[in-house]
């Protein structure tokens, strides 16, 4: 990581291609292929607040490098945010750092592993189907609206011990709070600071009733999560079961539906997946690859800090672009960009969007297992998936991207 080049030459000081504003006005293909385009040029181009990094392998180490800290804590001051309720809450584990971040991913890391997602798969399936249920007859479905939004929230009231009912309630929170990551937080902090109020009474709610009667849940795991004497504060629960409801609602369900816009496109694909659901684990690993729901990340230099022969000076903000690394040839065996779910995925350089390093996402696991258990079964019983009319996606200015219609006709089961 270190250059050995007696003067390196300032990131600023270069002559890079620029992404300017009009990119936001691309569509996703359109986007992938000028940054692909873009890449030939340098492994780094510059945008309105810093630089995008485009080369997978920079990608991956700049993420793994833990000089650059998670640029979420500066989301809100970037934006203009001047409530300090906003700016000086505790940070959760999505922007803490150093010993703060590994306490906190060392205490929790249990609650979050591979074998307690697995726990919920056949509850997955039951959801699945029973969302499939009223639109399997007519062959008709809105899939954005009928099944990728409502899918995630019913797993993550099981996942926290929350009463199902209250299903809507989260879905709501998830997405008015996950404002804060928008272009446009600024016009709607009453709404994103109302959402916040109600979560967190809600959580410290369900804090309270684990602490008098345990069960087998997230919140009683995090609850009873020590190591060495050391505990989870209450306030630490909030802002960790606060990052589960958030990361783990609007995450799923717009990859969920990013993949199966791919599947209308592909429709050998989907038979295919139909047919051998034994493919599940490779088709989500391809679809997170091929149409990544979270494009890119930030970073910022927390000092200044020397890599290949370039000086990023303290502050210096970064957005590793996740899409162009998972474009990158060397993802791909056969070096192809073709969507593909019989591929298996080259050792080392697996796909992206999940990120990489100390922050990689803590919700993974459960973010497969809920991709696996849902698009063989939607394959099954939705076959010769066509779209019908447009789809309408999110604003590029949105973090995580997604469909927020997706009108879809199929053979009626």
């Amino acid at each position: 990581m270190t250059s050995t080049a007696a003067t390196p030459t300032n990131a600023f000081d270069l002559d890079l291609p620029t992404l300017g504003p009009e990119a936001l006005e691309l569509s996703r293909t359109q986007s992938t292929e000028h940054l692909r385009e873009l890449s030939s040029q340098h492994w780094m181009i510059r945008n309105l607040m810093g630089f995008v990094i485009l080369d997978y392998d920079d990608v991956t180490k700049i993420l793994r490098d833990k000089r650059w800290h998670n640029a979420v804590a500066k989301i809100p001051e970037m934006m203009g945010i001047t409530d300090p309720a906003i700016l000086n809450r505790p940070p959760s584990i999505l922007a803490a750092e150093g010993d703060v971040h590994t306490r906190l991913r060392r205490l929790v890391a249990k609650a979050f592993s591979p074998r307690s997602a697995n726990q919920l798969r056949p509850f997955m399936r039951n959801v699945v189907n029973e969302l499939i249920d009223p639109v399997a007859a007519s062959g008709r479905a809105d899939v954005a609206v009928d099944i990728c939004e409502p899918y995630p929230i019913p797993i993550i009231c099981e996942l926290l011990g929350a009463p199902r009912e209250d299903w809507q309630l989260f879905s709501r929170w998830a997405e008015d709070v996950v404002r804060i990551f928008n272009g446009t937080a600024i016009d709607e902090m009453d709404v994103i600071g109302q959402a916040q109020i109600e979560l967190n009474e809600y959580v410290v709610g369900l804090i309270d009733a684990r602490r008098n009667d345990p069960r087998d849940d997230l919140i009683t795991a995090l609850i009873a999560a020590e190591e060495q004497g050391d505990r989870l504060s209450t306030e630490e629960l909030v802002t960790m079961v606060n990052a589960v409801i958030v990361g783990g609602t609007d995450t799923t369900r717009n990859q969920l539906g990013c993949a199966m816009s791919v599947f209308a496109d592909h429709p050998d694909q989907w038979r295919l997946l139909a047919e051998r659901p034994d493919l599940a684990a490779n088709a989500v690993e391809e679809c997170m690859r091929y149409f990544g729901a979270i494009r890119g990340t930030g970073r910022f230099a927390s000092e200044d800090i020397v890599y290949r022969d370039v000086l990023f000076p303290a502050g210096t903000l970064v957005f590793p672009s996740l899409a162009a690394a998972n474009g990158d040839p060397g993802v791909t065996a056969n070096g192809t960009g073709n969507f593909d779910i019989t591929r298996e995925p080259v050792k080392g350089r697996g796909q992206m969007t999940f990120g990489s390093g100390i922050h990689y996402c803590l919700g993974a696991s459960l973010a497969r297992a809920e991709l696996q258990e849902a698009l063989p079964l939607l394959a099954r019983r939705m076959p010769d998936l066509a779209v019908d009319g447009e789809i309408t996606w999110k604003p590029a200015t949105t973090a995580i991207f997604g469909p927020n219609h997706f009108p879809v006709t199929f053979t009626p089961s």
